[in-house]
């Protein structure tokens, strides 16, 4: 709960996470802890069903609750946003609606990409698209870079906002700046930085916006969103398409393609029903304490980790200056897999990626989370750079 006098009271927050009662859960950046809140969403979905069996109506209306909940955490309108499966059916989406045939043909991306951002541009080569990597430079990408690559034969730059391997985090509106000023689209992958972070796609002058809910937006696996700025939604007309993404859903019509006039062109089929419960569920507590005291309180719990990394001699993978990294810190490892797999001996959730281990907290984390993991890594010390 949230005092507007004395702010968010943290410790009754973290109560309604119950695995935080028996782990030191600090891997949000794989997945989010699981709230009561959430695990309630789902059992009156499970009850609905035994109750009613099918109730379509309700069913479509957790769908657009989670589409206007998401649009109020981005700044944008309701409209605007697409309720997706995975970040994976947006980007595709988009870029079956892309024309990669014109003097546009090349897409901006970077080393900071998940996989997914990656592949699904890759693949649009054999429909025209020429794509451009821009390498990463002792753990960031340089905005010289973009400058240098974005030009009048750019369609797209498509980046993440944190980097999922180390957690450094980009300047997006920086780099839309850039985009912009060179005629080319901007698409960000916010999903290792909703929910940690405000975040306003307006203010930060992007075209597009992806994210899922599986992370620090606390709902589960198997639904995410896609945001489209108003202005380009008529222009683009997806191929990947579904009965939930044309003008009248209940139409049933199979004798054309009419996609929708707002972002909902951007889905697909039958929606994750049950993800719906939790997703909408996941994202009121975030709206209940609000992403500049989470913000704050983040800010407060990584730069603990990298007091505690730096006087213990432990080398950082993320960048050492706040504005420069996400939620995530992690540092260097000589054998991350094992690394990770000895801490879950004491009951420590972390993960890693390329050689780093990765540490991400939530605001319902505290400073003894952090203290138990550190005195967990002084006695592994051996597998740290």
């Amino acid at each position: 709960m949230t005092n507007p006098s004395k702010g968010p009271d943290w410790e009754q927050l973290r109560s309604r996470f119950p695995v935080l009662q028996k782990k030191t859960y600090l891997n949000s950046c794989s997945y989010g802890a699981l709230a009561v809140d959430v695990e309630a969403s789902l059992q009156r979905y499970l009850d609905a069903r035994n109750d009613k069996g099918a109730d379509w109506d309700y069913w479509v209306g957790r769908n657009e609750a989670v589409r206007n909940s998401v649009a109020r955490l981005l700044g944008a309108e309701a409209d605007e946003v697409a309720v997706t499966t995975s970040v994976s059916a947006g980007i595709n989406s988009l870029a079956s609606a892309l024309n990669f045939d014109g003097p546009r043909n090349k897409v901006v991306i970077t080393d900071f990409e998940f996989p997914t951002n990656a592949q699904i541009w890759y693949a649009q080569e054999s429909r025209g698209a020429r794509v451009v990597r821009l390498t990463e430079e002792d753990g960031k990408i340089p905005l010289e870079k973009f400058a240098q690559a974005i030009d009048e034969e750019t369609l797209i730059v498509a980046t993440a906002q944190v980097a999922f391997r180390h957690g450094a985090k980009q300047d997006i509106p920086a780099i839309a700046e850039i985009a912009k000023r060179k005629g080319a689209l901007t698409m960000v992958d916010s999903y290792q930085a909703l929910g940690t972070m405000q975040f306003d796609v307006k203010k930060a002058g992007v075209d597009f916006a992806v994210g899922g809910m599986l992370k620090y937006l606390l709902g589960t696996a198997g639904i995410a969103f896609f945001y489209a700025r108003q202005e380009l939604i008529e222009s683009l007309v997806p191929t990947a398409t579904g009965w939930f993404a044309q003008e009248d859903i209940n139409a049933m019509d199979i004798t054309r393609y009419s996609p929708a006039a707002n972002a909902r062109r951007f889905e697909a089929g039958t929606p994750p029903v049950p993800n719906t419960y939790m997703a909408e569920a996941g994202l009121a507590i975030l709206h209940e304490i609000g992403l500049e005291a989470i913000e704050r309180r983040i800010g407060e719990l990584t730069t603990a980790i990298k007091d505690a990394a730096t006087e213990a001699g432990y080398q950082l993978a993320s960048p050492v200056n706040s504005s420069h990294h996400g939620a995530m810190i992690t540092l260097r490892s000589n054998d991350d897999n094992r690394l990770v797999a000895s801490l879950a001996e004491d009951n420590i959730v972390v993960s890693c990626r390329n050689g780093n281990l990765r540490i991400s907290p939530h605001f319902y984390n505290n400073q003894a989370d952090i203290e138990f993991l550190f005195r967990a890594l002084h006695k592994r010390r051996d597998l740290l750079v």
